[in-house]
C-alpha cells in the first residue's frame, strides 16, 4: 500500500531510548515509554539478544514468537532496510531502539528515520537518558553552542590533528566540542588530549554516566596532567572548551 493511501495517524514509528547503565528503569525512562512498548509488535534493533533482554526488564508482555525483530547496525546497508517500514502501512506501530541511550544519536537508526520522513510517516521521539547531554549539563561548558563530532581518528597522528582542530573551534566560536571513543581506547585518547591541548584549555571527562561509579570532572589540561584516571573499558564522553 502506498503512503498516499495510508492514514498516517493510525500507526507510528516510536523512537525508544534504552538505559545507559544497568540500574532500575525508573532512573532513566518515564512510565509512558514502558506503556508505549506494549503497543508495538515490531522492533528495529541493533542486537536481538540485548533488545529482548531490555523488553523483558521493561515488563513487555507479548510473546516474542509473535513479535517481529529487524536488525539494524553499522553493517546494515541502506538497500537492506527498504522494507523495514512496511508494517506501518499495515497499521502496526514500529519501535526503533538503540543499543544504549537515544536512538539516532551516534547510532545507525537515523537511516530508518530519514526514510520514514521521506514517506510521511509520523515519527515520535521519546524521552530518555543521553550520556552526551548529561555530560554537557554537568561540565560547566557552553550549552547554547556545542557540537557532537562522534569518534576521532584511530591513527594517533590524525587523532592529534583532529584534537587541535576541535580546540581551535572551541576558542574561535565559543563552542563546546563533544566526542567519544571506543571504551578500550579511552586511555590512549586521554593521553593524546593531555599531550596535544593547550595547558589552559578546559577538558571535561564524563565516565560511567548514571552508574554508581559515575565521574564527571572538569579541569584545565595542566591539572589533568597531575591526575590519575583509568578510563579503560568505561563508557566515556570527552568535552573540550576554552
Amino acid at each position: 500500500m502506498s503512503a498516499t493511501k495510508f492514514d498516517m495517524g493510525s500507526a507510528k514509528l516510536y523512537l525508544f531510548p534504552t538505559p545507559i547503565a544497568d540500574n532500575g528503569l525508573e532512573y532513566s525512562l518515564p512510565a509512558i515509554n514502558l506503556r508505549l512498548l506494549q503497543e508495538c509488535n515490531c522492533f528495529i534493533v541493533e542486537d536481538l539478544r540485548s533488545a529482548r533482554r531490555f523488553l523483558k526488564k521493561a515488563g513487555y508482555t507479548k510473546d516474542f514468537e509473535q513479535v517481529e525483530f529487524l536488525l539494524l547496525n553499522e553493517h546494515t546497508k541502506i538497500e537492506e532496510i527498504e522494507n523495514y517500514l512496511n508494517p506501518i502501512f499495515e497499521g502496526r506501530n514500529i519501535g526503533l531502539m538503540s543499543e544504549a541511550g537515544l536512538p539516532c544519536v551516534a547510532d545507525p537508526g537515523s537511516m530508518v528515520v530519514s526514510m520514514a520522513q521521506r514517506k510521511g510517516i509520523k515519527v515520535v521521539p521519546l524521552v530518555g537518558a543521553s550520556s552526551l547531554m548529561m555530560s554537557l549539563m554537568a561540565s560547566g561548558f557552553n550549552g547554547q553552542n556545542f557540537a557532537f563530532v562522534g569518534y576521532l581518528p584511530v591513527d594517533k597522528v590524525l587523532r592529534v590533528k583532529k584534537i587541535k582542530e576541535l580546540e581551535s573551534l572551541a576558542y574561535k566560536f565559543n563552542q563546546t566540542q563533544i566526542f567519544i571513543e571506543a571504551p578500550y581506547r579511552n586511555n590512549q585518547m586521554l593521553e593524546s588530549l593531555i599531550e596535544s591541548l593547550n595547558p589552559n584549555t578546559l577538558l571535561c571527562i564524563g565516565a560511567d554516566i548514571s552508574m554508581p561509579t559515575e565521574q564527571i570532572i572538569t579541569k584545565k589540561v595542566n591539572s589533568w596532567k597531575q591526575t590519575k584516571l583509568d578510563l579503560n573499558k568505561r563508557n566515556t564522553v570527552f568535552l573540550i572548551y576554552k
